[in-house]
């Protein structure tokens, strides 16, 4: 039985797995509470299931991009809880589970969540027998510059607003996923910590760290951001 949990940003998600069943799935919007909300909604999530900690068999986690705060409470929670069982520890990057839930296509894929100041974290992805590949290390970027950056059909999901969505739809070269498939599941984060545990990918907890943008890279221009 495996515990998956996503801090990233605001949107916050767990889920039980035991490779054949997702048995629990539960995902909401955090208002800067993921200290004070992620244990209970863990127990609850749990208690729903029938299931106790000490039947968890492996814990997976998202490690970012994300937020500072926010990843650290979640590493910080699952680390002491691998810690205290002798769990083995299973980290995915964020993007990655927003990439997994895109059907295949012979387009490149870009995945996005916000960064902050108007900013996103991208990660670029392509089509492969094994699923969507990361082409490279996610980078930050503003809607404006990434739609303009674009010199091909591609398509795009992450967490978006209205006006953003309204933004990329301007350019034609677009393909927006829907914002049911662009949400962060908590289900897939299981399922591809699952795939890495039983290869016996998993991580040392004492050293497993989040995946932070580099705070100093500059801002790109957009003419479109005050």
């Amino acid at each position: 039985m495996l515990l998956a949990i996503d801090t990233s940003t605001p949107q916050m998600g767990i889920a039980l797995y035991d490779g054949a069943r997702l048995l629990a799935e539960h995902s909401w919007l955090s208002q800067a509470r993921h200290t004070v909300e992620l244990a209970p909604s863990v127990q609850q999530t749990l208690a729903r299931a029938g299931l106790s900690l000490a039947q968890m068999n492996a814990i997976g986690v998202a490690i970012g991009p994300g937020s500072f705060t926010s990843l650290r409470v979640g590493l910080s929670f699952v680390k002491g809880i691998a810690q205290a069982l002798n769990l083995p520890l299973i980290g995915i990057d964020t993007l990655s589970i927003v990439a997994a839930a895109q059907p295949l296509q012979d387009l490149p894929l870009v995945c996005l969540l916000p960064a902050g100041r108007g900013r996103h974290a991208v990660s670029w992805y392509r089509a492969s027998a094994e699923g969507w590949q990361a082409s490279g290390a996610a980078q930050v970027n503003t809607i404006s510059a990434l739609s303009q950056a674009l010199a091909q059909e591609t398509l795009l999901a992450g967490d978006l607003t209205a006006s953003e969505r309204s933004l990329l739809l301007q350019n034609p070269l677009v393909k927006l996923a829907s914002p049911a498939l662009s949400a962060r599941r908590p289900g897939i984060l299981a399922e591809l910590a699952y795939r890495l545990w039983q290869k016996g990918e998993t991580a040392d907890p004492a050293s497993l760290a989040p995946l932070y943008l580099h705070i100093g890279d500059p801002i790109p221009a957009d003419s479109s951001q005050p």
